[in-house]
């Protein structure tokens, strides 16, 4: 049987769900693009999910967008969508996903797209699917559209500390500003305010397959040391699983050993282990 990369149409969605509910914390952000939208994500002629085919038989996909995501992809498949896309050139900003696909893809990829600015090469993932042991903070809550103000320099700092290259460069304040709007109109950002002051705040990134990714988790440099993330995450995570989806999940640079430890301490457990390419 030949096999060969296409774009996945429509048709293909059912077995392209079913490789996302093998293992949903995994591919949870792929769950919130395609999921969410159903076949008529599928259905353009440029649709972003490429599919390693033997027939019509799906085997692996790409997510092709502002992120670059493999999908349940092996070493002959990854073979076969990096030609495609060294061929296209970059269009992506990262690449993330397990962390043998990333590192592997990335290896084939590199001489035709140049250096990374950054390999994070080793992310634990985390999970936890009921509410935590430890005493949450009551003063965490969801934010209000009243926040954004205040809450926006702190998404700013967490986002240029994180990624490497602020969120309002080049002209794309506005397009920030609306973007944490968004994530707090529907119900996906928390946060602790004293006195008009952000103390700590997170996030959701993606909701897919009965899994809620957190991100952005933030607290202020003043308050560092003193005991608030675990309560705080411990406050999200029960809103998280009270409210939005069964598992909560992250993921997590290696060296951040000071933020693993406090999820540990919530009861957050590593199941898989991701990397990152940032451009």
């Amino acid at each position: 049987m030949t096999h060969d990369v296409r774009t996945i149409e429509a048709r293909h969605l059912p077995q392209l769900v079913d490789i996302i509910k093998s293992n949903p914390v995994r591919h949870c952000y792929v769950a919130s693009r395609v999921l969410s939208q159903s076949k008529s994500f599928l259905r353009s002629a440029h649709s972003d999910v490429y599919g390693f085919f033997s027939g019509d038989e799906l085997i692996s996909a790409m997510l092709v967008g502002a992120n670059l995501v493999p999908i349940n992809t092996t070493a002959e498949s990854r073979a076969a969508f990096a030609k495609v896309l060294a061929r296209q050139g970059r269009r992506c900003s990262s690449i993330v996903g397990p962390d043998s696909e990333v590192l592997d893809l990335w290896s084939t990829l590199e001489s035709a797209w140049g250096k990374a600015r950054e390999v994070r090469s080793r992310q634990p993932v985390m999970a936890l699917s009921q509410r935590s042991l430890v005493a949450s903070d009551d003063l965490v809550r969801y934010a209000h559209k009243s926040d954004l103000d205040v809450l926006l320099p702190a998404c700013i700092d967490m986002f240029t500390n994180e990624v490497g290259i602020s969120p309002v460069a080049f002209g794309t304040g506005t397009m920030y500003r609306n973007r944490i709007a968004e994530i707090i109109a529907a119900r996906h950002s928390f946060v602790r305010i004293d006195d008009g002051q952000i103390i700590f705040k997170a996030e959701i990134g993606s909701v897919g397959a009965g899994v809620a990714q957190i991100q952005g988790v933030w607290v202020h440099p003043n308050w560092r040391g003193k005991g608030l993330s675990v309560p705080g995450m411990a406050a999200v995570t029960k809103y998280v699983l009270d409210d939005i989806a069964g598992t909560a999940s992250l993921y997590v640079n290696d060296f951040n050993t000071v933020a693993i430890a406090a999820y540990k301490s919530v009861g957050y457990e590593q199941v898989d282990t991701f990397a990152t390419v940032l451009f």
